[in-house]
């Protein structure tokens, strides 16, 4: 079968019988790790108030941990979610293991919603059309929004668009697409740069560990802070070819040269085998290990805010 993205290095998704292999025959054999659908993970009621008024232009951006890889990004008069899933169940059969960090009647006005690639805990089209806000996505993911209302701008790898005064770029990431049963790596994945007068943000998206880490921070230099997986890794011969686990993120961190490391995709959906919680105990060993400041990790609880600026 012919795709029509794929990867950097010309890889595409897992093969039929691989795929087999980890959801049938792994499982069914016991050779797949056990480990709780829940867990407790830290949840803080959001400042409302706060989040209302987006920081004015040189003020820096406001960042706003909505669990998994939803956040909200306030910069320059603009408030932007990336990746919003805000409902209590993604596919009716996987439920959250902590509500939202705001639900979405009570977000600030949204100027656009910002997707990174088309699987369904990344692209929850009921919350973009409660959201109501223009989408920026990678090409091909017009038809997903067909009879929505929802104007959408298509970007491929390295391409920009402006909202207002803040720029959007859109970057690769390691990853695949499908959202049905014929549209395997028809619609492109990758990640946003978020960059306004006096901070510059990353949000990989889903992605793997890969060697693009290194050209998008040779691209876009002082990134104030880089938004990265450390969940979903388990187990590491199925997983590691589109997930990266909290030591190969730390590496990406350093590969992009970024001040700040908050974390994410974690503790929200039960998406692969490890613990719920495990994630950020790794992390912190692999941060202590390399013996970096701790005043530059962040793993902040469902419903945290973090604001950061240039310099």
């Amino acid at each position: 079968m012919a795709l029509r993205f794929k990867n950097l290095d010309g890889s595409g998704p897992q093969s039929f019988d691989r795929v087999l292999k980890w959801a049938v025959g792994d499982k069914l054999t016991g050779r797949r790790r056990k480990s709780p659908d829940r867990a407790p993970v830290p949840r803080v009621e959001p400042d409302l108030a706060l989040l209302r008024t987006p920081p004015a232009p040189g003020d820096g951006a406001r960042l706003t941990w909505l669990g998994h890889a939803s956040w909200l990004v306030q910069l320059d008069g603009l408030s932007l979610l990336v990746d919003p899933v805000l409902r209590d169940a993604i596919n009716v059969v996987i439920h959250r293991n902590v509500p939202p960090g705001v639900p979405v009647e009570k977000l600030p006005p949204i100027t656009a919603s910002l997707v990174s690639h088309n699987h369904y805990d990344h692209l929850d089209l009921p919350t973009l059309k409660q959201v109501g806000a223009p989408i920026v996505t990678g090409l091909g993911h017009t038809p997903v929004f067909k009879g929505s209302n929802l104007p959408v701008t298509e970007l491929d790898w390295w391409q920009s668009t402006k909202l207002g005064p803040v720029n959007v770029h859109f970057v690769p990431s390691q990853h695949w697409s499908r959202r049905g049963l014929n549209d395997v790596n028809d619609m492109l994945w990758g990640g946003f740069v978020i960059e306004g007068s006096s901070a510059r943000v990353f949000h990989s998206g889903d992605t793997a560990y890969f060697d693009g880490f290194k050209e998008i921070g040779r691209r876009f230099p002082g990134l104030d802070a880089a938004l990265l997986p450390i969940g979903a890794y388990d187990p590491a011969w199925f997983m590691s070819r589109q997930h990266m686990n909290p030591e190969e993120a730390a590496q990406a961190f350093e590969d992009l040269g970024a001040t700040r490391f908050l974390a994410m995709h974690w503790g929200t959906f039960k998406l692969t085998d490890e613990p719920l919680d495990e994630p950020p105990r790794r992390l912190d060993t692999e941060w202590t290990r390399r013996g970096w400041p701790r005043e530059r990790v962040h793993v902040l609880p469902v419903g945290g805010t973090l604001t950061v600026r240039n310099g």
